[in-house]
């Protein structure tokens, strides 16, 4: 059923700063019973009423039941209520993978108020404009993680935004506020629940330009793509998800993720490291049936499985997504690992593809799958918008059910990467096979995905730029073995500049605050650029002759 442009793109209420769904097209999705009126914090009660005693999270020695995952997110619920927060108050999330970070998310999900995700990697120049940009009431840290103290950032990011009111922390607050200290008995909570249609919480894009763009998921979409990841993905009240990947991020939340295992009433295992090391004995000792990684990741660990003492019989399923995953890698995973492989290539702001777990071995490991749903809409157009034959290279464009249909606060930006009949432009160059399977070949967007982590060549441009010594640069992508693709900063310098040292430049974006994946891996000097025909710096040029350097 087409929708009409006017109501694609006009938000529904006012509070959501986000476009959504025209009425006629939310009227269909729950008829179809895709959106069946849930929330967040009211499918975790009646997870809790219906088995209380079985275990939902496992952190290390900390073993929670529902029935104590319902009553510490309803406490805290209670307590934050009491402090001052809100229904549509936006709250930064960056926790590493311990059990606070679902009792914080549950609590939030009850008040109606938004996590908004960050990772444990970001650092002040990203919390800054997260908390700024959102007007954040508050900000929920660990004490210190991987060697870096999270309240000495919270205190400087706390006294240059005055809308940031509190700083919650798990471990020694030191001059904040202690997570432990907030629970008030679950009697005192009076806040209304969330409506389905409600937004539920905020992720980031990982997105081309280097402002990181926000995105808007309702209760109703979300929770339909968990209920969808589970049924393609085998998942049932008997599956263990380990968390292997960073707890917050889209993929190990939703696909099927932390999140779908405790809908499913499963456990869920969450792992401090990703190394083999660290995992393997984990996946031994909670039985672990299934988890998610990036495909760097699925190269290490296909390396170790062979030799390592510790038995993986109990894992199932090892899901692979994030960023493209080669034919070669892939077909090491079933005899490496002894497990099923399966495919996922999605985004966080919808869209997910799976391999089906009865597909042929072949397709498993030359596509990333089809659609959740039967009313995801695919198209594959040309640089015109016009459908390209079947089975040719085209620019994905999407909408369906749990696919936003705009960013929050970013109508430029929704402009652009949205048609005026709602798709979202994903920025991928795929290809559908005749069973309806996406292969990806490539991006249209000017974005470096390394090792599933997304980068935005204009910030990391912007920053080079502002050395005394630099004239111009260019940050393109490199192939990698285990990356998928590093990057690669070809720089000018000033006329008359001394010489530098690629250190040099790598240790001026270091210092700039940002997150270690985003410092360049490698650093070129060069005397000029290749151009387009009408003067614009040609990266496509740049990219075909990017060799290894050694620096």
């Amino acid at each position: 059923m087409p929708d009409t442009a006017p109501d694609a793109l006009t938000p529904a209420r006012p509070e959501r700063d986000a476009p959504t769904w025209p009425e006629e097209t939310a009227a269909r999705y729950r008829a179809a019973g895709h959106w069946r009126g849930e929330t967040f914090a009211g499918w975790l009660a009646e997870r809790a009423g219906a088995h209380p005693a079985r275990t939902a999270v496992t952190d290390g020695d900390r073993h929670w039941t529902y029935a104590e995952l319902h009553t510490r997110a309803t406490e805290l619920a209670a307590g934050l209520a009491a402090r001052g927060i809100t229904r549509g108050d936006r709250v930064v999330v960056q926790l590493p993978n311990v059990a606070e970070f679902f009792e914080v998310v549950f609590a939030l999900f009850r008040l109606g108020a938004l996590p908004v995700f960050a990772l444990p990697a970001h650092r002040e120049t990203e919390i800054h404009y997260f908390c700024e940009f959102t007007e954040a009431v508050a900000y929920v840290i660990p004490d210190r993680h991987a060697g870096y103290d999270h309240r000495a950032l919270a205190t400087k990011v706390r006294d240059a935004l005055p809308t940031l009111r509190e700083v919650f922390v798990v471990g020694d607050p030191g001059e904040h506020t202690a997570l432990t200290e907030v629970p008030l008995p679950a009697a005192e909570l009076t806040a209304p629940e969330p409506a389905p249609s409600d937004l539920a919480f905020l992720q980031l894009s990982g997105g081309s330009t280097g402002v990181p763009k926000l995105i808007p998921r309702t209760h109703d979409d979300y929770i339909y793509s968990l209920r969808g990841s589970n049924e393609l993905c085998g998942v049932t009240a008997d599956s263990v998800y380990l968390v292997v990947l960073p707890a917050a991020h889209n993929f190990p939340l939703s696909s099927p993720g932390s999140l779908g295992v405790l809908y499913a009433g499963g456990r869920v295992v969450l792992c401090p490291q990703p190394d083999p090391e660290t995992a393997f004995p984990i996946i031994e000792r909670e039985k672990v049936t299934i988890t998610g990684i990036v495909p760097p990741l699925a190269l290490v660990w296909t390396e170790a499985g062979p030799t390592t003492p510790h038995d993986l019989s109990s894992l199932d399923v090892l899901l692979v997504g994030g960023a493209k995953f080669s034919e070669s890698a892939a077909r090491r995973v079933a005899p490496a690992l002894g497990c099923t492989l399966q495919q996922v290539f999605g985004m966080a702001e919808g869209l997910v593809n799976y391999t089906r777990l009865d597909d042929d071995p072949e397709t498993i490991v030359t596509t990333q799958g089809r659609p959740i749903s039967a009313d995801d809409e695919i198209r594959i157009v040309d640089d015109n918008d016009e459908d390209v034959p079947e089975g040719e290279n085209g620019h994905l464009l999407t909408r369906g059910p749990y696919t936003i249909r705009g960013y929050w606060r970013a109508p430029e930006h929704n402009a652009r990467s949205f048609t005026a009949d709602g798709f979202y432009r994903t920025g991928d160059i795929v290809r559908r096979t005749p069973t309806g399977h996406l292969v990806v070949e490539g991006r249209a967007k000017d974005q470096i995905n390394r090792g599933g982590e997304k980068i935005a060549p204009e910030e990391i441009e912007n920053i080079i730029l502002g050395h005394p010594a630099v004239h111009d640069v260019s940050l393109v992508a490199v192939p990698d073995e285990y990356l998928g693709e590093r990057t690669l900063a070809y720089v000018i310098l000033r006329a008359g500049a001394e010489p530098l040292k690629s250190m040099a430049i790598k240790k001026f974006v270091r210092e700039k605050g940002l997150a270690a994946y985003k410092v360049p891996d490698l650093v070129e000097f060069v005397t000029a650029f290749p151009q387009t025909g009408i003067g614009k710096i040609s990266k496509k040029d740049q990219r075909s002759i990017a060799t290894t350097p050694q620096n």
